[in-house]
């Protein structure tokens, strides 16, 4: 796996104490859907954007479902190892900090699986609209690992009960969780722009 196996955009660093973000689109979505969504959360931050490897219905994706809220999860696994292949090439070829990914919706549930499945990939997440990626998981070591979770409350595809397992989840896997929960549907709003800002600002003075 090259950093080249994934199109991607990426945007250098302007300010070096800055981890990097990686962005992971949602449905549809592609390489440049969130990168203004990553400057307005980290203004300065290395900007490392794929694009997802699978097609529904000629949609980018970053796994297979089987239905809405039904995932193909040998795919997830699969492809999930597949982008942890990637960000290791891409820290290589740019010289970068293991990164904070920041998912939304298709995004942020193969965020939640790479944490899952090969944690070294990542410094921490911001989780998005994100469900439980697999049913099975495996038992991972996320010790002191950053997660922000910012779910909706009236979001249609996400039900609550589904977000609070993923918190559970990995905060018994050791991850320092992050839950909110939004007065929004499946749609970002200010609200998460604004917390996710806050949260990377103190992960940052934490680091530093």
């Amino acid at each position: 796996m090259t950093a080249s196996a994934f199109i991607h955009r990426f945007e250098p660093a302007r300010d070096a104490g800055s981890p990097p973000l990686l962005l992971l689109h949602g449905t549809g979505g592609d390489e440049n859907d969130l990168l203004g969504l990553g400057k307005m959360i980290s203004p300065g931050a290395a900007l490392l954007s794929p694009r997802g490897r699978v097609l529904e219905h000629g949609m980018p994706r970053f796994f297979r479902r089987l239905a809405e809220g039904v995932f193909d999860e040998d795919d997830v696994r699969r492809r999930a190892h597949e982008l942890g292949d990637f960000v290791a090439e891409a820290r290589k070829q740019y010289g970068l900090a293991a990164p904070i990914a920041v998912g939304f919706s298709n995004g942020a549930n193969i965020a939640a699986a790479l944490l899952l499945l090969k944690p070294e990939a990542l410094a921490g997440a911001i989780l998005l609209r994100a469900m439980v990626p697999l049913s099975d998981p495996p038992n991972a070591d996320l010790a002191g690992k950053p997660v922000l979770l910012l779910s909706g409350q009236a979001d249609p595809i996400v039900p609550a009960s589904n977000s609070a397992s993923l918190a559970a989840l990995l905060s018994e896997a050791g991850a320092r969780v992050t839950h909110k929960v939004l007065p929004a549907d499946h749609q970002l709003s200010q609200a998460d722009v604004t917390l996710a800002r806050d949260w990377v600002g103190s992960v940052e003075a934490k680091v530093a």
